[in-house]
């Protein structure tokens, strides 16, 4: 995957313009990505409550003015309708379309929320020496539904979500230090190593994202996950949803040092 170091401006623009519909792992090195969760007001607090009470999948970088589309806080003058590259629309707990552009569904009422996101510490650990194999292959990260349990909000329950990576053992240590100093883009890994224990049957079979390679001596790495709002909408059901497609992301005009706590 080339990585793209234009302005995030300017890829919005590309995204907007419908080019770029493709994961934005490896866009605009050095700024912000941020997951997006879209909701009616009628539910926005139970949210907001859900996103405080589950810091590390919900880290929340960004609340919008009820009908609002711009991000005014971390990206002015973007547009939440067309600047993202893929959405999902959910109804009912189920997924209803896939789109590229929400103007259509857009309606006052909504509210938008972005979440931090794992992109942003990868160029941390890319500057410490760590590879990242999806972004060197051109694949998305993958993604599972795990046992651990959110804390419920209102209406809102649902099982954590989790990314992950194969790191080399003799680099877990130093991947576990550098991204413990983001923690609105999920923080340290919540667990190291064997996937059955947190409920994961099969770490070649992401259910999001594409499987990742392994090469002798690495460790599967889970972090907690900013699709956790879709697989809560799943068990959920709330009426209507708009999410980011996974691994398709917003990205923002903050510098990754912002998130970062050290």
């Amino acid at each position: 995957m080339p990585i793209d170091s234009r302005s995030p401006r300017e890829i919005r623009e590309d995204i907007r313009r419908g080019k770029l519909t493709g994961v934005t792992a490896g866009l605009a090195p050095g700024f912000v990505q941020a997951n997006l969760a879209i909701l009616p007001k009628e539910h926005a607090y139970d949210f907001l409550l859900f996103c405080q009470r589950n810091p590390r999948p919900c880290p929340l970088i960004e609340v919008t003015d009820v009908g609002s589309p711009e991000p005014s806080g971390v990206a002015p003058g973007a547009d939440l309708r067309t600047d993202v590259p893929k959405y999902r629309i959910y109804k009912d707990g189920q997924m209803a379309d896939e789109v590229t552009d929400i103007t259509p569904y857009w309606r006052d009422d909504l509210v938008a929320f972005l979440l931090g996101c794992s992109f942003t510490f990868e160029w941390a650990l890319l500057d410490a020496g760590i590879p990242m194999r999806h972004i060197e292959q051109g694949r998305n990260v993958a993604m599972w539904r795990t046992s651990i349990g959110c804390r419920p909000a209102g209406r809102f329950h649902g099982p954590m979500v989790v990314s992950m990576r194969p790191i080399a053992a003799a680099l877990v240590p130093k991947a576990v230090t550098v991204t413990a100093r983001f923690p609105m883009a999920h923080g340290a890994p919540v667990h190291i190593g064997d996937p059955a224990a947190i409920g994961i049957k099969d770490v070649a079979k992401p259910e999001w994202g594409d499987a990742q390679e392994f090469r002798p001596g690495d460790v599967p790495v889970f972090w907690a996950c900013g699709v956790t709002p879709q697989a809560v909408a799943l068990a959920s059901r709330p009426p209507f949803v708009i999410t980011h497609s996974p691994g398709h992301m917003f990205i923002t005009d903050l510098p990754n040092h912002a998130l970062s706590v050290i």
